[in-house]
C-alpha cells in the first residue's frame, strides 16, 4: 500500500509513535480527538482509517491535516469494510511510515488520549523508561478496564457483564494471559505488527483484538496490563451487535483448535 498517508516519523521530534484510529460516523468527536493527541508529550503522529462515513468524518479530518501535514495521516476506505481490516490497513501504513510503535484506540473518548503516553511507556526499552511497576520491557501494553480493580464508567448491567464474561470465556479456552482481552486501546512494538502475518488474521469486530493478542503471546511476546478508566461514549452509537458477539464465542475456539493443529 502506497504511504502518502502519513509522514514518517522525525527522530529529533520525539517519540516514534503513531495512533491509528478507525472511524464510521464520528464528526462529533474526532476533530477534538486528533488535537487532544497532538497536544500529547512525545509529539504522537494520529493516522485515522474511514470507511467512508457520510456524516463527513473524513472531511473533519482533512481539514486538521492541511493544519498538520507532519503528524495527520488520513486513510479512505471506500465503504464499511469492518473494523479488523480497518486495523489492519492502519497498521500497514504505519509499519511502512517506520514508526517504532503502533497505537490502537476508539474514536469516542471512551479512552482517554492522556493514556496513550502511559501505553508507549509500558513497550519502552528498560533503559529509556523513567520506573515505575508499568513501564518498560513490554511488546504489547494493553489499556484495561479489569486489571486493579474494576474501571468502566456509565455502562449498563449487561453490556459489562458481557464484556467480564467474555474474559473468563476466552482465558478458560485460550489461556490467554490477560483479563480484558476485548480491549480495543493497545501500543505494539513494531516488531509484533512485523511478527504476525495479517493474511491470516481473519477476524473483523471485535474479536480482531482477541486474535491480536493471542497470536502476538503465541509467537513469544510479553504483554502486559496497564490500568485505565473507560467511560461510555456520549455521542454517536454503539458498534455491538449480536452478530459481532457470535464472532467473538466462535472466534476463541477457532483458534484454539487453529492451534492445537499447528495451522495458526
Amino acid at each position: 500500500m502506497p504511504a502518502p498517508f502519513l509522514t514518517p516519523p522525525d527522530p529529533d521530534r520525539g517519540l516514534s509513535a503513531v495512533v491509528v484510529v478507525p472511524t464510521f460516523n464520528e464528526a462529533g468527536t474526532i476533530g477534538a480527538l486528533v488535537e487532544r493527541v497532538l497536544t500529547l508529550d512525545g509529539a504522537f503522529s494520529v493516522l485515522v482509517v474511514d470507511d467512508g462515513s457520510p456524516d463527513g468524518t473524513a472531511d473533519v479530518v482533512a481539514a486538521i491535516q492541511r493544519d498538520h501535514p507532519a503528524r495527520v495521516g488520513l486513510l479512505r476506505r471506500p465503504g464499511k469494510s469492518g473494523l479488523g481490516t480497518a486495523y489492519l490497513d492502519g497498521f500497514r501504513v504505519a509499519l511502512d511510515a517506520g514508526f517504532r510503535y503502533v497505537c490502537e484506540m476508539d474514536a469516542d473518548f471512551s479512552h482517554n488520549p492522556d493514556d496513550l503516553t502511559r501505553l508507549v511507556a509500558a513497550c519502552l526499552p528498560p533503559s529509556e523508561a523513567g520506573g515505575g511497576p508499568q513501564t518498560g520491557g513490554a511488546d504489547v501494553a494493553v489499556g484495561s478496564r479489569y486489571v486493579d480493580g474494576l474501571r468502566v464508567l456509565n455502562w449498563p448491567l449487561g453490556r459489562l457483564v458481557l464484556s467480564y464474561g467474555a474474559g473468563v470465556y476466552t482465558r478458560a479456552i485460550t489461556r490467554l494471559p490477560l483479563q480484558d482481552v476485548t480491549a480495543g486501546f493497545k501500543c505494539f512494538r513494531r516488531e509484533v505488527l512485523e511478527a504476525i502475518d495479517f493474511r491470516r488474521v481473519r477476524s473483523n469486530g471485535y474479536s480482531f483484538q482477541i486474535e491480536m493478542n493471542y497470536r502476538a503471546w503465541r509467537e513469544g511476546f510479553r504483554l502486559v496490563e496497564v490500568p485505565i478508566v473507560f467511560t461510555e461514549r456520549s455521542e454517536g452509537e454503539s458498534k455491538m451487535t449480536k452478530e459481532i458477539v457470535r464472532e467473538a464465542a466462535r472466534k476463541v475456539w477457532e483458534l484454539r483448535l487453529r492451534d492445537l493443529a499447528g495451522r495458526l
